[in-house]
């Protein structure tokens, strides 16, 4: 029930602080100039803002209680209580940006969050990631075992959908040739459509492994699910309402795990650095 919220407040949330900008700068047009609809104006627009780039110019990673945005959004809402409702005498008319501050600390402290997955005892550093079964986009059988032999950095990605996550591929795909040099296997895991994961694929000219999870099988054994985790509505895009939580895992040659990261937040995910550095580490033992 908790991710099934989760997912409609995520689809709902962005368009009612559109509207909210929209209407303010309508009434600041059509109206004298009032603090409370500029309040609201500030609050909303950096709101709906904030989500609009992120598709429009995608962001690998972000602090995990947006700093930035949370200051503008706090100033929006000062200026509407204090200057908005003391003179103008209606504090109930800032109800609405009230109810945009809640619920953006929804957004960051709610739904941006996941269960501990500290608790994932499977893939701790040291353990051996077990065997996986994995499809590729011809829609045939991949085993993990494949990959032993040399290191291998494990992506596990929500999907096309995710702009965070598209540009966290991005960043990795771009190391290429430095993870080349050292015989680094890269794999792009996700529980998409082998439709969705070829047009993903097509975008690189290069040597990547995009897999298919094929009904989370994967993601059930290694306890990293997100049931519910889509966004309301993108269904209708070709994506099922699982999905997987965001994953880094790098083994060594002989399979053992030497990294993982298991995000407790989907917007908090390691430099690209770090892969390099881990792999250097390792290697120079």
């Amino acid at each position: 029930m908790n991710n099934i919220l989760k997912s409609v407040f995520i689809s709902i949330f962005p368009v009612i602080a559109l509207y909210y900008a929209i209407d303010s700068i309508v009434h600041l047009i059509n109206h004298s100039v009032s603090y409370r609809y500029i309040g609201r104006l500030i609050l909303a627009s950096t709101i709906a803002t904030f989500f609009l780039f992120l598709f429009i110019k995608p962001v690998a990673r972000t602090d995990s209680n947006l700093k930035k945005h949370t200051i503008s959004i706090a100033v929006g809402l000062l200026i509407s209580l204090i200057f908005g409702g003391a003179i103008e005498q209606d504090i109930y008319g800032s109800l609405p940006s009230i109810g945009l501050f809640l619920g953006w600390v929804l957004y960051i402290k709610w739904y941006s969050t996941f269960e501990d997955r500290k608790k994932n005892t499977m893939l701790k550093i040291g353990s051996y990631l077990p065997e996986l079964e994995l499809q590729n986009i011809e829609k045939k059988r991949i085993n993990t075992s494949k990959f032993i032999g040399n290191p291998s950095i494990f992506l596990f990605y929500r999907g096309n959908w995710c702009p965070l996550c598209m540009a966290q591929i991005k960043e990795i795909a771009s190391q290429y040739k430095e993870l080349e040099k050292r015989n680094v296997n890269i794999i792009f895991i996700s529980p998409q459509s082998h439709g969705h994961t070829k047009s993903l694929a097509e975008k690189f000219n290069l040597n990547l492994n995009f897999l298919v999870d094929h009904k989370n099988k994967v993601a059930k054994q290694l306890h990293i699910l997100s049931k519910n985790g889509l966004p309301m509505g993108f269904q209708t895009l070709g994506y099922d309402s699982d999905t997987v939580m965001p994953t880094v895992l790098i083994t060594n040659s002989e399979g053992k795990i030497i990294f993982a990261d298991l995000t407790n937040n989907y917007r908090v995910r390691p430099e690209p650095e770090t892969f390099l550095k881990i792999i250097d580490t390792y290697t120079s033992k």
